[in-house]
């Protein structure tokens, strides 16, 4: 099955390297392969493969080489530099793609080595926004329960998907986690991750975490760092004029993998929302170089709204998640005159979409999230 950001990548790659990243197991190397058959002379080469590691290290693959795919690159000692040298040497024909864990989010780890020499592309689990882009039909109850992994995603029957998932958590904490970062106590650090997989969609409190672990609020925000980092969780911050103020507030944490939350249908729901809507945030950052960023709104007095857009700094929607209810949230209503923007409720089960006022409607849930825009 095709990934839909194939295309652009080709087209970023006759440019600049580009730095494709993502989750474990959503398909990278899959799809640096897949775009490695338009090539006439493509190398791919994985840094954990001794021999593919000598090449490396030697510079060694044949001029001819047009596409030369570095996997797993960031585990050699100044890679960064390495790369720098490549690119800058290289022949006119060589395009270059380095794929790998969340260490290359180039946001944190590249610096200024690179600066003005990629594109960064996130490649995320498959969204109901990518299943209408190749025109591949979909389950949103099989996304919900199974998540956009395409493994599970595909698997024929139920308990292939619980054995991917035990492995998928498994190999997250033996070996991603431990690789990124030496932690001396991975038992607490998978009880807070069990902690956070039942707490989807709600404010989260480090301090609160930290008393219940008996640990100190600093190593529970490390942790989840971590996960963050390693594409596992990704949070979502109250919205606030001050950038300052919002970062200090409770976040909210969501999974890549909807199938690692614990909770009814309607948290579940709100979490393939969360990821859908981030994975439309990205594409907006990553391929059309948009200034996009997604909070929840909450006053004082505990009125929320789910998620609100703010594009270029302003807010641009927002978006309430209901599983069943069809009637407009009260909260909807409020902040939608408070700040005089659109507001949509999505509806998982909804009979017939419907506009409540110039500027707030209901609309289904597969329907909205197939034809995301700004």
């Amino acid at each position: 099955m095709e990934r839909s950001q194939k295309k652009i990548i080709q087209s970023d790659l006759q440019k600049k390297i580009v730095f494709l990243v993502g989750p474990r197991q959503v398909g990278k190397t899959w799809l640096a392969k897949d775009i490695a058959q338009s090539n006439k002379n493509a190398l791919y080469l994985n840094y954990d493969s001794k021999e593919d590691r000598d090449i490396i290290h030697s510079e060694s693959w044949l001029e001819t080489t047009d596409l030369l795919i570095l996997d797993e690159l960031h585990k050699m000692d100044g890679w960064k530099n390495y790369l720098k040298g490549i690119y800058d040497t290289r022949p006119n024909n060589l395009q270059i793609l380095v794929t790998g864990s969340a260490r290359l989010d180039i946001s944190r780890y590249v610096g200024d080595s690179l600066l003005g020499r990629f594109y960064l592309h996130r490649l995320l689990p498959f969204s109901p926004q990518e299943f209408a882009e190749i025109k591949h039909e979909f389950s949103l109850l099989d996304l919900i329960e199974r998540s956009g992994f395409p493994e599970p995603y595909l698997s024929k029957n139920e308990q292939d998907v619980r054995r991917w998932r035990n492995n998928y958590i498994d190999g997250l904490v033996r070996f991603d986690v431990l690789e990124y970062e030496n932690i001396q106590e991975i038992r607490y650090f998978k009880l807070i991750l069990d902690m956070l997989r039942e707490r989807v969609g709600s404010p989260i409190s480090f301090n609160a975490i930290a008393e219940e672990m008996k640990k100190s609020p600093n190593t529970v925000k490390r942790y989840i760092q971590i996960m963050e980092d390693l594409y596992i969780i990704f949070k979502i911050t109250p919205f606030s004029k001050m950038i300052s103020r919002s970062i200090l507030k409770q976040p909210k944490i969501y999974f890549y993998d909807t199938g690692m939350v614990k909770g009814d249908m309607g948290k579940k729901f709100e979490n393939l929302v969360a990821i859908s809507l981030q994975k439309y945030m990205y594409e907006l950052i990553d391929q059309k170089g948009e200034h996009v960023r997604i909070h929840y709104l909450r006053t004082k007095d505990g009125r929320e709204i789910d998620f609100a857009f703010l594009h270029n700094g302003e807010l641009d929607r927002m978006i309430e998640v209901k599983y069943n209810d069809a009637h407009i949230d009260k909260n909807v209503l409020y902040f939608s005159e408070k700040y005089s923007l659109p507001a949509t409720q999505i509806v998982m089960n909804l009979k017939r979409e419907r506009k409540i006022n110039n500027l707030v409607d209901l609309r289904e849930a597969k329907e909205y999230l197939s034809n995301l825009h700004l």
